[in-house]
């Protein structure tokens, strides 16, 4: 049996082995006939088509893959800076252009099928799209301002279509949903001439190399009209896309901050403007800002050095506490000592040094002036808690010459890291100017004239004198993350030591009298109290060096505040340079600020907005219209139902996009932070929403929306929405763009 078997299939041998002989040589009477044709007559087999004009590897063409540059966002996950990916669409009308499939030319055959599809789609009338497709010699042609700039929805839409002949050019915009906001800290992108994008000024410099990503390539062949053959192979190497980074800043805070500028701009039409706010315990900087500021994506560049970092001034007042602070800490200072209310005359020693002298006339005889309260304002026997709270030069003057000396004066200042860079986050900086040599520098110190510092150097000085001696240093990038995998951090801010030059009794103890400057009748910053929290705080009023001479008519206003007074938790600086004007009971802009903090994050007098629970928060809601700060909850792939209930105790604003029954993307992100009224999106569909009315809503509300639809957003000017391009109430659908105009 097995015999028969074996003889059986060696009888079939023959046959199989016939039947692989014929199919070979059928196969290698094809290739043989193709190679002919390539290789003698340059003719592709399958198409006919001419390879010749292929043949020169002068036609070998490599191109660039851009990368994907990192978004940037503020702590919640707003986004200030992302690249936005368009298309603009190019219909080959040319017959001759070759194609491997006979079914499917590579140019517009049928141009009125064409035109019908592609009309609806874009919105565009019919007869102008035919009016494109019907040229006559034109090799391609794109469709006008309406088929640029497209989305990828709409690019994807029409890809769907599979219409011979349509084909799509790319191109990266980088775009500050945001507008004009904190331009000097994000800076912006400018394309170099190399053809590479590249950041200038803020983290987009300063983060340039983590941003930008690695470009990729496609390397192929055309023909001699610049044409891919299809079918032919080519090389890819994929871009690797740039990494993403958060900021300390809320843009919550941040907006309010820009508000405040547009206040201070109307009452008192300073030349600059500039301020921030900064976690005193920490170092984070919430916001930062300066005016006349610019929008990134107009660019409108008057002013290329950031204020707060980048200009040294004479601070004037506010520079007084370290001298209060520097006595305290040597164990001389006694609150109700007395001091001089008018004038301090002085003259000078074998070191320079001044030295007071109640001879006005032998002062003035060696060549000194006298030291003068401001608008040469008169106290008796004020105490030196008094001087502060009053913000006197003399008792200024009384405590550096009387109670310590003037170089103990300098090394707490050193101490405190003026006349120093702060160097974080690689923030282009200036050190200041320290003048220390005649007697008149050194008296001038006392009380913030003479010398320059930034407003980065005080906002790290206060944070020992609003906690507990400790130094901060004032940080910007919370954190770096891979594009792909955002669990993988790749750089993570965190608070920085930078000094403890005071002790945490001293701190306290030049609180207490901040606490005057703000609270009690006649202090230089009563008009900064808000409903919310005791604030403590300390103002400045600075004349400015002009050709050798102060100009008492043109000065720079500033307050430094802590909130809440007891524990102060938040730093807010805030100055101006004007033509001298009462500032009075004129302090909106400031207090608006202060409240903003005080409600988003929960301040009170003797509380702490971390211990803030779920209970006392629906409280809150129930009771009063303080807002209350919350941790959003998860609600992806919960039913709208289950987020209604999770969202009821808060107090948010629910908007719910989409007509689907399921949550399938919300802002903000799950644990982010959530303020009692603040709208709240929830996305349900994709495809299509309803425009909700935007009037009165901020640039934060619009990003908002822009980001968790996906949806084309158009934004011009500045403040709060003034009009739309879509009306409320209208179903909006993938492709559709939106104007929205701020004003």
């Amino acid at each position: 049996m097995a015999r028969r078997k074996r003889n059986r299939h060696n009888r079939r041998i023959p046959n199989t082995i016939g039947h692989i002989a014929a199919v070979t040589s059928v196969a290698f009477a094809v290739l043989v006939s193709d190679v002919f044709l390539v290789s003698v007559r340059k003719v592709h087999f399958r198409s006919g088509t001419d390879l010749s004009v292929y043949s020169d590897t002068s036609n070998v063409v490599t191109e660039t893959v851009m990368a994907t540059r990192g978004d940037i966002y503020d702590k919640d996950g707003v986004t200030l800076a992302e690249d936005n990916h368009t298309y603009n669409i190019v219909c080959i009308l040319d017959s001759s252009r070759p194609s491997t499939d006979e079914d499917h030319p590579a140019y517009v055959k049928d141009k009125e099928g064409t035109a019908k599809q592609l009309s609806e789609i874009l919105g565009m009338d019919y007869d102008k799209v035919l009016g494109y497709l019907s040229q006559d010699g034109v090799y391609q042609t794109e469709l006008g301002n309406d088929g640029r700039n497209l989305s990828k929805d709409t690019k994807d839409a029409i890809e769907a279509l599979n219409l011979p002949g349509i084909e799509f050019t790319d191109s990266i915009q980088r775009v500050y949903p945001m507008g004009a906001f904190a331009p000097y800290i994000i800076g912006y992108v400018t394309q170099d001439d190399d053809g590479t994008y590249s950041g200038k000024m803020g983290f987009e410099q300063i983060l340039n190399s983590y941003l930008a990503g690695h470009d990729g390539s496609r390397t192929y062949q055309t023909d001699q009209y610049g044409y891919v053959l299809p079918g032919m192979k080519e090389s890819i190497v994929s871009a690797t896309n740039g990494d993403n980074v958060t900021l300390t800043l809320d843009a919550d805070i941040q907006q309010t901050l820009e508000q405040s500028f547009q206040i201070t701009k109307s009452e008192f039409n300073p030349d600059q403007i500039w301020g921030a706010v900064m976690e005193a315990d920490t170092g984070r900087i919430v916001a930062w800002g300066q005016y006349p500021e610019f929008d990134p994506n107009t660019l409108d560049i008057t002013e290329y050095q950031n204020y707060g970092s980048q200009v040294a001034y004479e601070p004037g007042s506010t520079l007084k506490t370290f001298t209060w602070a520097a006595a305290v800490n040597e164990g001389t200072y006694n609150s109700d000592n007395t001091a001089e209310g008018y004038k301090y005359c002085y003259v000078s020693n074998e070191n320079n040094d001044p030295v007071r002298t109640y001879d006005e006339a032998s002062a003035k005889a060696a060549g000194y002036s006298c030291v003068m309260n401001y608008h040469d304002e008169s106290y008796s026997n004020p105490t030196l808690d008094d001087g502060l709270k009053y913000s006197l030069n003399t008792v200024a003057a009384t405590i550096q010459n009387e109670y310590i000396t003037p170089e103990i004066h300098l090394q707490y200042l050193k101490n405190f890291g003026f006349f120093d860079n702060v160097n974080t986050d690689g923030i282009p900086e200036v050190s200041g100017t320290l003048n220390f040599t005649w007697p008149a520098d050194k008296i001038n110190l006392s009380f913030g004239q003479g010398s320059t510092v930034t407003m980065l150097q005080l906002l790290q000085a206060y944070s020992a004198i609003m906690t507990d001696g400790t130094m901060k240093k004032p940080y910007f990038i919370d954190s770096i993350r891979d594009p792909y995998d955002a669990s993988k951090v790749l750089y993570q801010g965190e608070t920085t030591v930078a000094g403890t030059p005071i002790t945490a009794d001293t701190a306290a103890k030049v609180r207490s009298i901040l606490y005057k400057v703000v609270n009690e009748e006649g202090g230089t910053g009563y008009y900064y109290q808000i409903p919310e929290c005791k604030v403590i705080g300390k103002t400045g009023t600075t004349e400015v060096a002009k050709n050798n001479s102060y100009d008492t008519d043109y000065v720079i206003s500033s307050i430094m505040l802590g909130l809440p007074a007891d524990n102060p938790k938040y730093i807010i600086y805030y100055a101006f340079a004007m033509d001298f004007q009462t500032i009075g009971t004129k302090t909106e802009a400031v207090t608006n600020l202060e409240r903003k903090v005080a409600q988003v994050y929960g301040l009170s007098d003797n509380s702490d907005s971390s211990d803030t629970t779920q209970e006392s928060t629906s409280a809150a809601v129930a009771s009063s219209d303080q807002i209350v700060t919350s941790s959003m909850p998860s609600l992806i792939n919960h039913s709208l139902d289950y987020a209604d209930n999770a969202l009821s105790s808060l107090g948010v604003d629910t908007i719910v996009l989409g007509s689907g029954d399921t949550v399938i993307d919300q802002y903000p992100s799950a644990a982010s932070s959530v303020d009692t009224g603040q709208r709240v999106f929830l996305l349900t569909d994709t495809q299509s929403f309803t425009m909700p009315d935007l009037t009165g809503w901020t640039r934060k509300d619009v990003a908002a929306l822009w980001a968790v639809t996906g949806f084309g957003f158009q934004l011009s000017g500045d403040g709060v929405v003034t009009s739309q391009s879509v009306p409320a109430g209208t179903t909006v659908s993938k492709g559709t763009e939106i104007q929205v105009v701020f004003g």
